[in-house]
């Protein structure tokens, strides 16, 4: 899972740590569209995004955003990321215009 993943970068001693999300931010509690036996989508930290805060000083999660390129160096290294904001309509996910951003890291 993501938080797994979380976990392994922190074990290597990352620098720094940020984790996209292509959902926004859930609730903190259950919406009236999402009644109980449903699965609830509600707003939870995990083991990794605990450690990350505890280390770090803030939750590494990005919502609302995808990966829409990858930047490499001369020697083909990930450099930099590029990722576009976006919302969820009803026909799907859809990018927000003028909302690009170039996330430098070392992959």
């Amino acid at each position: 899972t993501g938080t797994d993943c979380i976990g392994t970068s922190m074990r290597h001693r990352c620098k720094s740590i940020v984790n996209f999300e292509l959902m926004p931010e859930p609730p903190a509690e259950r919406a009236p569209n999402n009644p109980w036996p449903e699965w609830p989508k509600v707003f939870g930290v995990d083991y990794g995004h605990a450690e990350v805060t505890a280390v770090f000083g803030e939750d590494p999660r990005e919502y609302s955003v995808m990966t829409k390129e990858f930047i490499g160096d001369d020697e083909g290294n990930v450099k930099a990321l590029i990722t576009v904001d976006v919302e969820l309509g009803p026909d799907g996910i859809k990018p927000i215009e003028g909302s690009e951003r170039e996330w430098p890291c070392d992959l």
